[in-house]
Protein backbone atom coordinates (compact mmCIF):
# COMPACT_ATOMS: atom_id res chain seq x y z
CA UNK A 1 0.00 0.00 0.00
CA UNK A 2 0.72 3.85 -0.24
CA UNK A 3 0.85 5.08 3.19
CA UNK A 4 1.22 8.90 3.79
CA UNK A 5 1.54 11.21 6.64
CA UNK A 6 1.17 15.03 6.03
CA UNK A 7 1.24 18.25 7.95
CA UNK A 8 -0.85 20.90 7.32
CA UNK A 9 -0.23 24.14 9.25
CA UNK A 10 -3.92 26.47 8.77
CA UNK A 11 -3.64 30.19 9.33
CA UNK A 12 -5.04 30.93 12.79
CA UNK A 13 -8.44 32.21 11.40
CA UNK A 14 -9.06 29.09 9.98
CA UNK A 15 -7.50 26.37 12.53
CA UNK A 16 -11.40 25.62 13.77
CA UNK A 17 -12.67 25.01 11.03
CA UNK A 18 -10.00 22.95 9.23
CA UNK A 19 -12.29 19.57 9.15
CA UNK A 20 -15.56 21.82 7.71
CA UNK A 21 -13.37 23.09 4.96
CA UNK A 22 -11.69 20.13 4.06
CA UNK A 23 -14.89 18.05 4.46
CA UNK A 24 -15.89 17.80 0.86
CA UNK A 25 -12.21 16.43 -0.32
CA UNK A 26 -12.27 14.69 2.35
CA UNK A 27 -15.43 12.69 2.11
CA UNK A 28 -14.82 12.53 -1.63
CA UNK A 29 -11.01 10.69 -0.97
CA UNK A 30 -12.49 8.37 1.26
CA UNK A 31 -15.33 7.01 -1.29
CA UNK A 32 -12.14 5.99 -3.67
CA UNK A 33 -12.44 2.83 -4.41
CA UNK A 34 -8.54 2.87 -3.72
CA UNK A 35 -8.74 4.47 -0.68
CA UNK A 36 -8.18 2.23 2.81
CA UNK A 37 -8.18 5.61 4.98
CA UNK A 38 -8.06 8.92 5.17
CA UNK A 39 -7.67 10.80 8.71
CA UNK A 40 -7.17 14.10 10.14
CA UNK A 41 -5.81 15.06 13.56
CA UNK A 42 -4.98 17.96 15.05
CA UNK A 43 -1.86 18.39 16.46
CA UNK A 44 -1.87 18.87 20.63
CA UNK A 45 1.14 20.59 20.39
CA UNK A 46 -0.02 23.22 17.70
CA UNK A 47 -3.38 23.62 17.61
CA UNK A 48 -2.49 25.49 13.99
CA UNK A 49 -1.42 21.94 12.60
CA UNK A 50 -3.27 19.17 11.28
CA UNK A 51 -1.75 16.04 10.12
CA UNK A 52 -3.67 13.67 7.85
CA UNK A 53 -2.94 9.73 7.57
CA UNK A 54 -4.03 8.61 4.52
CA UNK A 55 -3.39 5.09 2.61
CA UNK A 56 -4.15 3.84 -0.93
CA UNK A 57 -3.81 0.44 -1.88
CA UNK A 58 -1.87 0.59 -4.27
CA UNK A 59 0.05 2.81 -6.97
CA UNK A 60 -3.07 2.60 -9.19
CA UNK A 61 -5.01 3.42 -6.67
CA UNK A 62 -2.41 6.97 -5.50
CA UNK A 63 -2.58 7.90 -8.99
CA UNK A 64 -6.25 7.72 -9.55
CA UNK A 65 -6.58 10.01 -6.36
CA UNK A 66 -4.43 12.65 -7.52
CA UNK A 67 -6.02 12.55 -10.83
CA UNK A 68 -9.39 12.64 -9.43
CA UNK A 69 -11.85 16.04 -9.73
CA UNK A 70 -12.18 16.14 -6.01
CA UNK A 71 -8.19 16.34 -5.92
CA UNK A 72 -7.80 19.08 -8.38
CA UNK A 73 -10.52 21.18 -6.77
CA UNK A 74 -8.54 21.17 -3.21
CA UNK A 75 -5.53 22.01 -5.35
CA UNK A 76 -7.36 25.58 -5.80
CA UNK A 77 -9.78 25.82 -2.86
CA UNK A 78 -7.78 24.09 0.42
CA UNK A 79 -4.48 26.45 -0.16
CA UNK A 80 -6.02 30.24 0.64
CA UNK A 81 -6.09 28.40 4.45
CA UNK A 82 -2.45 27.29 4.81
CA UNK A 83 0.29 28.68 6.35
CA UNK A 84 2.72 27.01 4.28
CA UNK A 85 3.16 24.04 1.66
CA UNK A 86 1.93 20.92 3.60
CA UNK A 87 5.03 18.47 4.16
CA UNK A 88 4.58 15.15 3.60
CA UNK A 89 6.11 11.15 3.95
CA UNK A 90 5.11 9.29 1.20
CA UNK A 91 6.25 5.68 1.33
CA UNK A 92 5.27 1.88 -0.01
CA UNK A 93 4.63 -0.40 2.60
CA UNK A 94 4.16 -4.19 2.11
CA UNK A 95 1.07 -4.41 4.25
CA UNK A 96 -2.52 -3.73 3.64
CA UNK A 97 -3.86 -2.77 7.00
CA UNK A 98 -2.90 -1.27 10.64
CA UNK A 99 -0.26 -3.83 11.95
CA UNK A 100 -0.60 -4.28 16.23
CA UNK A 101 1.43 -2.68 18.60
CA UNK A 102 2.71 -5.54 20.33
CA UNK A 103 5.14 -3.36 22.87
CA UNK A 104 1.70 -2.10 23.97
CA UNK A 105 0.08 -4.64 23.89
CA UNK A 106 -3.08 -4.98 25.90
CA UNK A 107 -4.27 -7.90 27.81
CA UNK A 108 -7.99 -9.37 27.58
CA UNK A 109 -10.20 -7.39 29.79
CA UNK A 110 -13.10 -9.49 31.19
Amino acid sequence: MIFITAKFRILPEYADRWPEIAAEFTEATRAEPGCLWFDWSRSVADPGEYVLVEAFRDEEAGAAHVQSAHFKQAQQTLPPHLVETPRIINAMVPQDDWSLLGELAVPERG
